[in-house]
This record gives structure tokens, C-alpha cells and sequence, in this order.
């Protein structure tokens, strides 16, 4: 099985799949998994579903085969296997499907999974699955790079934020006549950044608002003063606070800095918000993981709050019920150029998920 193993997230590897191309991949994995004995179909926009068992308890287990873009040579040497989404996070689905199929037999409930598109984009894939089916679902892990030793119980949630800055223009030549709607913008990004940090004290960067901009544009000539800016700001929410909370504490602060600024208008515009989570490290399904790595790894897991999200944000939303991330690799590879999994870790996971599910399975039935 391991041949197998290594097989699949290579040839997985092979098959470049950014956001919003993903149909080969989907088509490769219905394949696998209907020869592992999955009933297995594609939905309407990519995703494909795999099902085994029935009965209680479900267990959804969901990856994601988007990437980001950039394709990478896939190789294998020196014990790792590099390559886009070796990371992030396609490993992390691989060692789901094959440590399901070694348990599905014995498994008592029903297996569901899931391997969703557009992640790194804009959620697409999961927020189709959530409305087009019926989410009676008791457990549900998500393939996430945690490492492989540890579980992530928490994410912080994400807006995009837009923010407009409209003053007059004027002559460049005289500057101390007219408002400069770029230097007005920024001003107010420090502000929102200064009342951000003001937090921070004491805290760590998971329970508070932060962010940064990621785009800029103002200004129409060489010789005007900027009458327009736009600042496309990338938010991350902690638990303790919704989206709409924090907009509503910025949209304070600007109403106060108009106050002494009565030249410039100022607008925020806020999309893809999606909510923070943060789950119980004492669940069912967090201590068969635990477990499960003590066994597998002789070691015990750290509980991870990661600054990041995922698609486990958008099915909380849904579900109130217990969730983890797990999965091989390190994280601050994701994205990188040097996307590499060791062989050892990617194997370890698979051995992770084949004990959490079999102990699963014990503890629910004693709990219920």
C-alpha cells in the first residue's frame, strides 16, 4: 500500500490544477476512487463526492485539489516528493484517501469524501456542496498542512475590504492648496492599522485584527493633484469579533477623521467576508487524532490556531459540530516555490487517519 501511496500523490502532483482548472484532476481521482471501492461522482462544478458505509457515525473528510497557480517539476529525492500542492494541499487529500480505504471495511458508520474545488480561490467548490446536499454529517476533517504531529483547531476569519478616497484635484505645482486623495487614504489605512495593533498587546496576532494592503491605485496625470484612491485591503478577523463588528468599528474611526477632514469622502466596501472559527481541543474527534498521533508519532500534538482559512470556516457556518485540519507538511512551504513533503511524513498521516477513524469509531459508540 505504501507503492500505492506514493503513486497516487505523485501522479496527483503531476496534474496542474490552479483555481478554476481542476477537471483533470477530478476525473483522475472519480477513477482511484471507485477502484478503492467508493461510490464515487463529480457534482456540477468539479467537486468529486466518494461515498462508503452507512449508518452512525458520518465522518466528512475533505481536501481540496485547487493550487495556486505556478506549475513546479514533480520529483522524488532524498525522501520527499516536491511539487505544486506537495504542501497545500494535496498531500493532505492523498493521505485522507488512502488511510479511508484501509478502514472503510471495518468502519461502523459512513465515510463521505470530499474533494472540492476552488479553495484558494474563493470557496466555490464547498459552498456549492453545502447547498446542493444534505449535511448530515457528524464529524468532519479537513486536509490541511499541520505538520503531521499536530491538529489545527482554529482559523481566523477574512474579508476583502475596499477603501475610496474622493477629494478635489488641483495643481500638482501647488500642493498646499488641494487634498491629496492618496496621502488621505493612507492616512486612514495607518489608523486602522494603528487601532489594530493597539490590541495586539498581550495577544497573540490569532485574536486580533490584522491586515495589509495588497493593491493601490490613484492618480490620473503627471501634473494633478490625486483626486481618487483605492486601497484593496486583506482583513483576518480573530473569534472574538464578527466581520460585520470590525467594519463597524472602522467605519467609527473614518467618521471621526472626517470630522477634521471635511474635503474628503471615504467609503469601505467589504466582500468575501467569511467568520472565524475556533473549536473544542477536547471533542470526540480532536482526542482520536491525538491519540492517534501518540500511537503513530510517540510524540504529542500541539493544538494550532492558524492566522490563515480554510473551507472548515464556511461549514462552521453550517455545522455546529466537531472539526479539526490535519495533514502532513510544513506550512510555511505553501505557496513557495519549494513545495517538498517528506515521503516519511506523508506515510505517517495515512497511519494518522486509519487509527483516528478506527478510535472514532470506539468513542462515539461509548458516548452515544
Amino acid at each position: 500500500m505504501d507503492d500505492y501511496a506514493e503513486r497516487l500523490l505523485k501522479n496527483m502532483l503531476e496534474i496542474y490544477s490552479p483555481s478554476g482548472e481542476e477537471w483533470k484532476l477530478s476525473s483522475f481521482l472519480l477513477g482511484e476512487l471507485e477502484k478503492l471501492g467508493f461510490h464515487s461522482r463529480i457534482d456540477d462544478v468539479g467537486n468529486v463526492i466518494a461515498e462508503s458505509g452507512q449508518n452512525s457515525p458520518t465522518v466528512l473528510l475533505c481536501g481540496h485539489m485547487d493550487t495556486v497557480p505556478g506549475n513546479l517539476e514533480t520529483r522524488q529525492e532524498d525522501g520527499e516528493i516536491c511539487g505544486r500542492g506537495a504542501v497545500d494541499a494535496k498531500s493532505s487529500l492523498a493521505a485522507m484517501i488512502v488511510g479511508a480505504s484501509k478502514v472503510r471495511n471495518e468502519f461502523p458508520g459512513k465515510i463521505l469524501l470530499l474533494a472540492v474545488v476552488d479553495e484558494e480561490g474563493h470557496g466555490t467548490g464547498m459552498k456549492h456542496f453545502m447547498r446542493t446536499n444534505p449535511l448530515n454529517v457528524d464529524y468532519a476533517v479537513f486536509g490541511e498542512p499541520s505538520n503531521s504531529d499536530n491538529i489545527v483547531i482554529g482559523y481566523k476569519g477574512h474579508m476583502n475590504v475596499t477603501l475610496k478616497c474622493t477629494t478635489k484635484e488641483g495643481h500638482s505645482a501647488a500642493p498646499w492648496l488641494s487634498e491629496n486623495a492618496v496621502e488621505k487614504a493612507m492616512e486612514i489605512w495607518s489608523l486602522m492599522k494603528g487601532k489594530s495593533e493597539d490590541t495586539i498587546e498581550g495577544k497573540s496576532h490569532f485574536h486580533n485584527v490584522t491586515g495589509t494592503p495588497i493593491r493601490i491605485e490613484g492618480g490620473s496625470s503627471t501634473n494633478v493633484i490625486p483626486s481618487q484612491c483605492e486601497i484593496a485591503l486583506d482583513l483576518r478577523v480573530p473569534p472574538e469579533q464578527s466581520c460585520e463588528q470590525v467594519l463597524n468599528e472602522f467605519r467609527r474611526l473614518i467618521d471621526s477623521y472626517l470630522k477634521s477632514n471635511r474635503g474628503v469622502s471615504i467609503s469601505l466596501h467589504a466582500t468575501n467576508q467569511v467568520e472565524a472559527c475556533l473549536m473544542n481541543a477536547d471533542s470526540t474527534l480532536a482526542r482520536s487524532f491525538s491519540w492517534a498521533i501518540r500511537k503513530v508519532r510517540q510524540k504529542n500534538p500541539t493544538f494550532l490556531k492558524k492566522t490563515g482559512t480554510s473551507d472548515m470556516n464556511l461549514l462552521r457556518t453550517a455545522l455546529r459540530i466537531p472539526m479539526i485540519a490535519y495533514g502532513p507538511g510544513d506550512s510555511r512551504l505553501d505557496h513557495t516555490a519549494e513545495e517538498k513533503i517528506a515521503t516519511e511524513d506523508y506515510l505517517a498521516a495515512i497511519q494518522i487517519h486509519e487509527k483516528a477513524l478506527g478510535q472514532l469509531a470506539v468513542l462515539h459508540s461509548r458516548n452515544n
